[in-house]
């Protein structure tokens, strides 16, 4: 497998007429990709970048932020996507608290930006930019931004040995091939879209394409143009697809598989897609700090709905109590990972990287326990947990019955302050298309199958539950909206 930072250079190289990479505007061969990246690097390299230096891109899916990508790779730097949503007050503190020394934009005027995208394509390479510096494993090269669900973003720190190990790991992991071709539809500001979408495929010796803003009306009218083999997204996407009308029956014939990743997806909502479109799911599990995915269920079988699968190879995923013992016998504890894909901290915040890595665990924050076939099954987040007068209360558990109810779409179920109890769970409620169901059915539901302190005390049916910018379901703004 080449560097990450000479890829351009060995694909035009082996195949220079062969197709690389697509958007909504434009296509590019090999050949005009390794172009565009040189040219790129001119450009970056008179604005002063060169190795060491930070570069943020606050662009939206397109072409142009992957060439950005490559092009600050290509002198040495490292890049912050940025996701181009944000205020610009609250980009501003993800590019001041990474030092970019430079911040580009497509919004000609915006603040924040320092140079025009349109200005990369512009850029004529010199006998300087023809070879790519080969950056030093241990040197960054992305700096992902944690969602903020739990304080300020925090960047999360990945190293050239993180990257090229994860793309090593999904790449052996989903199989790719020459033959892939992945479609992009998740951010490229989360980890999930730059590895799994665009580098993994890139790196077999595949291809990808972006696709614009998600939307579920068009998205299949994409999959027929573009015949990808896979696309990965999250719980929220697939439950769009299954709410579409009955007469909405795509070609899927391309797809060898798509993938699940962010949150768990409950098993009724896997069968339902599964059993509409007749593509296999792949869901794994994962997260920015270990570069991505550490479990996933194999493509090739057998899959099992309601875990995220097994450990990848060439990292160690376990269960770990309280007091740091690990957990040999199914029962559950958090969540911990160790390996090459493991972050190097969090910048600039030695104690809160101390507290998340401890002799080389990973914390994640989340518990599991592996079933009798070494499957990992997700309980819930800690922080999730609800605690009603004294008893430790999983959400997920509650979740998961819901889902079982066939008017249920999506389920979320969060604690609720009580002056007697201190917590008690509520759950939000979003119902497939044209299905009608009441509160008190519901909580019948429930009643069937959980103990009578974990049934929640109300259930609010809604449209939609809001979900954050990475597309999973907002449970800090339902808590919020819990409180007094």
């Amino acid at each position: 497998m080449p560097h990450i930072a000479g890829l351009p250079d060995f694909r035009a190289g082996k195949n220079p007429s062969g197709p690389c990479l697509a958007d909504d505007r434009e296509k590019l061969d090999n050949a005009a990709f390794l172009r565009r990246v040189r040219g790129a690097a001119a450009v970056l390299r008179a604005h002063g970048i060169g190795p060491g230096d930070v570069v943020a891109v606050v662009l939206p899916n397109r072409l142009d932020l992957v060439v950005a990508m490559f092009a600050a790779w290509r002198l040495g730097a490292a890049v912050t996507p940025v996701n181009p949503q944000l205020t610009d007050v609250e980009a501003r503190h993800q590019i001041e608290d990474s030092g970019a020394r430079v911040v580009i934009t497509e919004e000609p005027g915006r603040p924040i930006g320092t140079l025009d995208v349109t200005a990369l394509s512009t850029g004529e390479h010199t006998e300087e930019d023809s070879e790519p510096v080969a950056p030093r494993e241990d040197a960054l090269a992305l700096l992902i931004y944690t969602s903020g669900t739990t304080g300020r973003p925090k960047g999360v720190m990945l190293d050239h040995a993180n990257v090229a190990a994860m793309c090593g790991m999904i790449t052996d992991g989903l199989a790719l091939d020459e033959n892939e071709h992945s479609l992009l539809i998740l951010p490229l500001f989360h980890v999930n879209g730059i590895v799994v979408s665009v580098l993994s495929p890139l790196l077999a010796g595949g291809r990808a394409t972006i696709a614009g803003r998600f939307s579920p009306a068009t998205f299949f009218d994409a999959v027929e143009r573009a015949r990808p083999t896979y696309f990965s997204a999250v719980p929220a996407i697939y439950a769009m697809l299954v709410s579409l009308p009955p007469e909405v029956r795509p070609d899927t014939s391309s797809l060898r598989r798509v993938i699940c990743g962010a949150a768990p997806m409950p098993a009724e909502l896997i069968a339902r897609f599964e059993n509409r479109f007749g593509v296999p799911i792949v869901e794994g599990y994962g997260l920015s700090e270990g570069t991505c995915a550490s479990t996933l269920n194999p493509p090739s079988g057998p899959r099992k709905p309601g875990t995220v699968g097994l450990p990848l190879p060439g990292q160690t995923v376990a269960v770990m109590d309280a007091d740091g013992n690990l957990i040999d016998d199914g029962s559950a504890g958090e969540v911990v990972v160790r390996g090459p894909n493991v972050m190097r901290g969090y910048l600039g915040l030695p104690d809160e990287t101390a507290r998340t890595i401890v002799d080389g665990w990973l914390h994640t924050g989340d518990v599991g326990r592996f079933d009798e076939d070494g499957y990992l099954v997700l309980v819930d987040r800690i922080k999730d947990m609800i605690i009603r007068g004294g008893e430790n209360i999983y959400p997920k558990e509650i979740e998961n019955v819901l889902h079982a109810h066939p008017a249920v779409l999506e389920a979320a179920v969060v604690g609720a302050p009580d002056l007697v109890l201190g917590e008690v769970p509520v759950a939000h409620v979003a119902l497939l298309p044209g299905a009608a169901v009441t509160t008190g059915e519901l909580i019948d539901h429930c009643r069937a199958s959980l103990a009578r302190i974990k049934v929640p005390v109300d259930v609010l049916v809604t449209t939609t539950l809001p979900k954050n910018p990475v597309g999973k379901i907002d449970k800090p703004r339902l808590r919020a909206a819990m409180r007094p």
